[in-house]
């Protein structure tokens, strides 16, 4: 079931130490994720599948509509918010990983356009979005960053996190669409790449990310404390 409340802001100590320059992990948030993202985006649709909307794409259940919609948006949100945190931080791992977030959201929104569905983000600005809820979580995450660099790349791990669980959790309910379950193959690999450059940078500004929101402990180490992968239709 989805969780109806995306912040337990409780777990999170935004500290207010801001220091340094801010190292990036390589393949997280370098040129190394652009490229990464842009192979995530050409294998989006299968070869059966025409992106203009002129063939027989095959039907999809409630849920594997609601996913579709739901990580449009959330990709989108990602994207917006390190647009505002690199505005107000200056932190180059946040203009970094906007081009992949970019190459995220289109990944999804060439499912959206293969499947026949309508693309709730097609005339959206930055910050704004049709689903209330992470609207609402827009405003919260911009804020949650504004008062430190600290803050702002706890953020950025707090969004990563909730991503990769979020992935997750709609790839369960995919049932026989493998153009589906390769998009969010490719951008769990991207999200688990930039967890680790924006945990890089955060413990390179003398912070630490208290405790995981979404992912386990032990799941959230494994992914932080390991190299980064390389993404996409290649491998």
């Amino acid at each position: 079931m989805q969780r109806k409340h995306f912040l337990r802001l409780a777990g999170l100590t935004l500290g207010g130490v801001a220091l340094g320059r801010v190292l990036t992990a390589c393949g997280g948030g370098d040129e190394a994720a652009t490229e990464s993202a842009t192979e995530a985006l050409s294998a989006a649709v299968s070869p059966g599948l025409d992106t203009d909307g002129g063939v027989d794409a095959p039907a999809l259940s409630a849920d594997e509509v609601a996913g579709l919609l739901f990580m449009r948006e959330e990709e989108k949100l990602a994207h917006d918010v390190y647009l505002a945190l690199y505005a107000s931080s200056g932190a180059k791992v946040f203009s970094n990983i906007v081009p992949s977030e970019a190459a995220h959201t289109e990944a999804i929104r060439g499912l959206l356009v293969a499947h026949g569905l309508e693309d709730p983000a097609a005339t959206t600005p930055p910050g704004v979005f049709v689903d209330s809820t992470l609207q609402q979580l827009y405003t919260d995450l911009v804020a949650m960053g504004q008062p430190s660099l600290i803050d702002a790349l706890k953020v950025g791990c707090l969004i990563e996190e909730k991503d990769i669980w979020d992935i997750e959790e709609k790839k369960k309910r995919v049932e026989g669409e493998p153009d589906i379950v390769s998009v969010y193959d490719n951008l769990l690999c991207g999200s688990r790449n930039h967890l680790r450059a924006f945990n890089k940078a955060l413990l390179a500004a003398g912070g630490v990310y208290d405790q995981p929101q979404y992912l386990s402990l032990a799941a959230w180490s494994a992914i932080a404390d390991s190299d980064n992968e390389r993404c996409g239709a290649n491998g």
